[in-house]
């Protein structure tokens, strides 16, 4: 399930991550601290730069139970991209693309994994200059093999083209990820991405996230979905596309992806949540395309 929700966007002053990124942030935090082990995920670094007031967790959004679906799929898919990243960098991949990366702490809470990769974090020039600094602040150095890619979006900038003048090697193969990020987009603006990554060299993969329609959505979790489409269209920057499965297959296979397949969140739910005493489970409605070139 997506991670907007309904309350104020850090986003409308000039620099700052949105808020989508800072409640991901957050959620990922709190899943530490009121979530019973084993942690699906572990992630404190990237509360540490939001620093909100001491008052965060009373926020509404933050409401351990009401909002522990919507936590937990975060956590998931999570997890599952770090598991792919170290699975394709045991494979001899050394190229990690995140796109939208926003508070995104890989190459600070791994540093065993991001010494074998040469990790670039693409977004907009604001949010990473305010990310630097934040880094800074924290006491966190930049290594060499850590590269900001500032893609100005709204300018037409191709993403790739910038991904190549920060040193990215077209003659090796990647890892491309992007979560949370198509439901803002047209059909047309991913499909120029997905037809981008399969322009990458053989043995690259792509992990993507997408929302469905809801009618594809569980019953009990269609409030939730219509309460963050409610927030984030009063945020003014509404959710414009879902797709279902096999129209996100169909899409890809079109921009020239051949190897394509449908990860569930149901499925990351049974992988990461199976047995749990406590209960806690993924909320429906995200799900992931993976593809190779």
């Amino acid at each position: 399930m997506t991670d907007d929700r309904p309350d104020d966007r850090p986003d409308d002053r000039p620099g700052e991550p949105d808020g989508t990124a800072v409640r991901t942030a957050l959620w990922r935090a709190l899943h530490l601290q009121v979530d019973a082990a084993p942690h699906v995920f572990e992630d404190e670094i990237g509360l540490r730069l939001v620093a909100p007031d001491d008052g965060w967790r009373s926020r509404p959004d933050m409401d351990p139970r009401a909002t522990s679906g919507f936590r937990a799929a975060v956590v998931a898919r999570a997890r599952f991209i770090e598991d792919l990243v170290a699975e394709r960098a045991g494979l001899g991949v050394t190229q990690y693309v995140v796109l939208g990366a926003g508070l995104d702490t890989f190459a600070q809470r791994r540093p065993e994994l991001a010494s074998r990769l040469h990790v670039f974090e693409i977004d907009r020039p604001g949010t990473q200059a305010w990310k630097r600094r934040r880094l800074a602040g924290l006491g966190y150095d930049i290594p060499d093999r850590l590269h900001f890619v500032p893609v100005d979006f709204e300018a037409g900038e191709s993403w790739l083209d910038r991904l190549a003048a920060a040193g990215f090697d077209p003659g090796r193969p990647a890892i491309v990820v992007s979560t949370g990020v198509t439901m803002y987009l047209t059909r047309e603006a991913t499909a120029a991405t997905l037809r981008e990554v399969a322009t990458l060299v053989p043995g690259s993969v792509l992990a993507m996230t997408f929302l469905l329609p809801a009618e594809r959505v569980d019953a009990s979790d269609r409030p939730g979905l219509r309460a963050s489409q409610e927030g984030a269209r009063s945020s003014g920057t509404p959710f414009i596309s879902f797709y279902a499965p096999e129209d996100m297959l169909s899409l890809a296979r079109e921009a020239g992806l051949a190897n394509v397949r449908h990860v569930s969140g149901a499925s990351l739910a049974e992988r990461y949540f199976a047995h749990r005493p406590d209960g806690l489970r993924p909320s429906s409605g995200e799900d992931l395309l993976l593809a190779t070139t």
